[in-house]
């Protein structure tokens, strides 16, 4: 046995949390180069009680994935290694421990935030996708009332007042059989503020209603498709369970899931946060060459909120997500196009 499996106890995978409700241990690192020769019996047992914990697990290899390893790879939250294999619970990167201290640096921030991410992402990995979905709506209510929220909203000045166009912010044109549905607030980088959100989904219903829209089309306008929430809004929310149920009930994103194949996306410029949740739902997602991804929630004390950790690993797995909510880290579309996140480059 090797020294990594003997000290791989299981009290090590314990969550060791301060009287004020601080994970002081968040951060699990894990060489598996050693795990290779352990017997299938032992890697068994370690990767279920990975699975079960709540620290974040990060895996480190510097060799090949030997498909002895792959349920400790199906167990960890992520996967660091200089060759990813085309395995999407691995992430590539050329200095995989210089990465681990980037990740272990942003999780340290936010400890809460990201422990609840590392235990929803297990809880969205289902097909059933309204279950999902409110376990999100769910980790990321309960966040709002957060300490790690509430600090970074305070940095930031709280709420400020948004001034909304007197026109529709989302444009709608029917072409036969198309409907093409435009993000339309360019002067707020089409943020998916509250007044936007509502006309989207009203847009949307209709596409569902109307049984001769055979194709919709999202699209933003202006130089970027969205980028993300309207930060201007947050912290507006004075009632969690309210905002559990009307992020469930409100959302956007569940129509286009419903609509399924008929939903296309063309996205460009920034696509952060709601920008990306939203669109990667979509059957068909396509990227202009200037688009870049990010999710950024975990800065903020939160986990996306817009079907994202439903979205997301659906097209790239569990594992690549969180390494991208974790470390908020921008994603070109070379990368995008590779792990799958988008479909085309056009």
């Amino acid at each position: 046995m090797s020294r990594e499996a003997t000290d791989l106890a299981s009290d090590a995978m314990e969550l060791d949390i301060s009287p004020q409700g601080t994970p002081r241990n968040p951060v699990l690192v894990i060489a598996l180069d050693g795990w290779a020769g352990e017997s299938p019996e032992r890697i068994a047992r370690v990767a279920e009680a990975l699975a079960g914990s709540l620290r974040l697990s990060i895996g480190v290899l510097r060799g090949p994935a030997s498909p002895r390893l792959e349920p400790l790879l199906r167990a960890l939250t992520l996967t660091l290694a200089e060759d990813a294999a085309s395995s999407p619970m691995i992430v590539d990167h050329p200095d995989p421990e210089a990465a681990v201290r980037h990740l272990t640096e942003a999780v340290r921030r936010n400890p809460q935030a990201s422990v609840a991410l590392g235990r929803l992402l297990r809880q969205t990995s289902v097909p059933d996708t309204t279950a999902a979905l409110g376990a999100e709506a769910a980790f990321y209510s309960m966040l709002l009332a957060g300490k790690e929220f509430r600090r970074w909203l305070a940095e930031r000045g709280g709420p400020k007042p948004v001034n909304f166009p007197d026109r529709p912010l989302v444009r709608l044109d029917r072409d036969v059989d198309l409907l093409s549905v435009t993000l339309d607030h360019p002067e707020r980088r089409n943020a998916l503020s509250a007044p936007l959100r509502e006309q989207l989904l009203e847009a949307l219903r209709l596409a569902e209603l109307d049984d001769s829209i055979e194709r919709v089309l999202l699209r933003g306008a202006g130089p970027v498709f969205c980028s993300g929430g309207d930060l201007d809004e947050f912290g507006t929310a004075v009632d969690v369970v309210a905002a559990y149920q009307v992020r469930l009930e409100r959302g956007p994103w569940r129509v286009v899931d419903r609509l399924g194949e008929r939903v296309s996306a063309q996205v460009h410029g920034a696509c952060i946060g709601a920008g990306i949740e939203l669109s990667a739902f979509a059957h068909r997602l396509v990227a202009a060459p200037d688009t870049y991804f990010r999710l950024p929630e975990i800065a903020m004390g939160l986990v996306p909120g817009a079907g994202g950790t439903v979205s997301v690993p659906r097209r790239i797995g569990r594992w690549r997500a969180a390494w991208m909510m974790l470390t908020g880290d921008r994603i070109d579309t070379g990368t995008a196009l590779r792990w799958g996140l988008v479909d085309a480059i056009e």
